[in-house]
């Protein structure tokens, strides 16, 4: 029976979503309601499914609009400490020279669709974000997994264009960093 078998993926996606959720509301009792609703529509919802994506692409889908919708029930606002922005180094000084050229050429990762096919990439890279401060994090998923326009996503956490700019690079280059010593130093040298 397809849905049966459809079922017990959808579940089995659970530890994977309710990481997601997580990072992104950091609160547990949030992403355990994120995830326990978009389980429920999505096995709700399996007669709809006609496989025109991945299960785990849908699913994800579903956990992105339970996450919206979260953070408009609970009215939250994330509030950037001073605190969290003063312990950040001032990045970018040293990547350049005084002419404008990069110190270091970035290094070569290849091919980057076949890249992010690699399930090991992607853990590497749930690793890297899960390093990265938490508001920090927050930022760069809303905007690159939740594909949140700026103006939302300033408008959703109280910041300013500006700052919220600032903060994407500074996400950006840390991530950078971390895949660069993980992936391309550790795993893919490994392999």
């Amino acid at each position: 029976m397809p849905n049966e078998s459809l079922a017990g993926e959808v579940a089995a996606l659970r530890p994977m979503l309710l990481r997601l959720a997580r990072l992104q509301l950091r609160n547990e009792g949030w992403a355990e309601d994120a995830v326990s609703e978009t389980l429920v529509a999505a096995l709700e919802g399996l007669a709809g499914f006609h496989g025109h994506s991945r299960i785990q692409t849908w699913v994800v889908g579903i956990l992105k609009h339970k996450i919206l919708d979260q953070f408009r029930r609970s009215g939250r606002e994330v509030a950037l400490d001073a605190e969290d922005c003063a312990a950040l180094p001032d990045e970018g000084e040293d990547l350049f020279l005084p002419d404008g050229h990069r110190v270091h050429r970035p290094a070569s990762w290849g091919n980057p669709e076949e890249t992010l096919r690699q399930a090991q990439f992607l853990e590497v890279l749930q690793a890297c974000v899960d390093q990265l401060p938490a508001a920090q994090g927050r930022l760069f998923l809303l905007r690159e997994w939740m594909e949140m326009e700026t103006p939302e996503i300033c408008k959703e956490l109280g910041l300013t264009p500006t700052n919220c700019f600032v903060l994407l690079h500074r996400a950006r280059s840390r991530l950078r960093e971390c895949l660069e010593l993980r992936w391309e130093g550790g795993a893919r040298a490994a392999s």
